[in-house]
């Protein structure tokens, strides 16, 4: 049943036109009062202007980009090329459309609301970006926020993010094998000699973090368990979880170091964390990769100036996201079965050799 603007007054227990005042913001409303409004907006999920079905046209021209971190090359690469493709014939405004971004600071309670307000702006699309929250509530709340967007006419295009599950909700899917970029660069380091290979993994809470991880690991554990480093306390004592930030690397690092003197290599959950990992090796007086090696992920545009270049996972974020912005606006049809798997390649290149220790 659709919700009016009345149900909101009533359980909010003020008048509708106060409510009207709150959401239009053009009269000075008590901060008590504007509070009791926007709660009772959010619980009932109102969206302001009535129902898409009244209005002559179900969407607005607006496009919403959710990303953890604007800053991260990672998310404004993606962010750059979804905004790029969205402009041309199908809005009304000219032919174009706008592109909002929403930075979420990796926030779950950020996120549901700018889903909220796209919601209210009746967005003609929503494009959400990197890694999900492992968490059942997060994720449920998630499901089915999406699938009231969905429901009134908004298209959803997941870019770089696993598929939903145990939702209804019409979604277009479009995730990065992560798993298998983790295991083939621990492979490759594995196959140049090393054995005592440190890990700096990203928050323990994202879906990015736990596969890459897990690719590492499916690698040591296939090459042998008669191998050192390859039991499950070892992985444990060689893994050191942190943000995606150049600090994290650095710190994890000197913690790796000081955990494992005899280390011959270390893995980066990204390329941003590796060269943090980098600075704390060079640090300690440490040659890279003369005396210990380094990797990353993302394939991120400053690795191949990196001294020595990174070795890396490289993954399309351009083409990627171009790809989630063409199905935002409906000019790509959505893969078969609504997901689509984009491959990892590995780069190799100076900061990887064989061990000489």
């Amino acid at each position: 049943m659709t919700v009016t603007l009345a149900d909101v007054a009533a359980r909010a227990q003020v008048s509708p036109a106060t409510v009207s005042r709150v959401l239009n913001g053009n009269y000075p409303v008590a901060a008590a009062t504007r509070e009791r409004v926007l709660r009772a907006v959010d619980d009932l999920d109102y969206v302001l202007n009535g129902p898409a079905s009244s209005l002559a046209a179900a969407t607005s021209d607006l496009v919403g980009i959710l990303v953890n971190d604007i800053a991260d090359p990672f998310f404004g690469i993606m962010a750059g090329a979804v905004q790029s493709e969205i402009g041309g014939p199908g809005g009304r405004a000219g032919g174009e459309r706008m592109a909002v971004v929403c930075n979420t600071g990796g926030s779950p309670e950020r996120e549901l609301t700018y889903l909220t307000l796209l919601q209210r702006q009746r967005a003609a699309a929503v494009v959400l970006t990197g890694g999900a929250l492992e968490d059942p509530a997060h994720a449920a709340a998630m499901s089915a926020k999406l699938a009231r967007l969905a429901d009134a006419g908004t298209r959803i295009v997941l870019c770089g993010r696993p598929p939903l599950e145990d939702s209804d909700a019409a979604v277009a899917t479009l995730t990065f094998d992560n798993r298998s970029g983790g295991r083939r660069l621990t492979e490759h380091l594995l196959t140049l000699g090393h054995r005592r290979i440190g890990y700096v993994a990203g928050p323990m809470e994202r879906t990015t973090t736990r596969h890459r991880l897990e690719g590492h690991r499916e690698a040591i554990e296939a090459f042998g368990t008669g191998n050192p480093g390859n039991t499950d306390d070892d992985q444990e004592e060689l893994t050191v979880h942190g943000p995606y930030t150049r600090r994290s690397g650095y710190e994890a690092t000197l913690e790796l170091l000081r955990r494992a003197p005899d280390l011959t290599a270390i893995v980066a959950a990204n390329d941003t964390v590796a060269l943090g990992a980098s600075a704390a090796l060079r640090e300690r007086g440490l040659r890279i990769p003369d005396d210990i090696s380094v990797a990353g992920f993302d394939d991120l545009p400053f690795s191949i100036d990196a001294v020595p270049a990174l070795t890396t996972v490289r993954l399309p974020l351009h083409e990627a996201g171009a790809r989630a912005g063409r199905l935002a606006t409906g000019s790509e049809e959505a893969p078969p079965g609504g997901v689509a798997t984009i491959g990892a390649e590995l780069m190799v290149r100076g900061s990887t050799a064989p061990p000489c220790r």
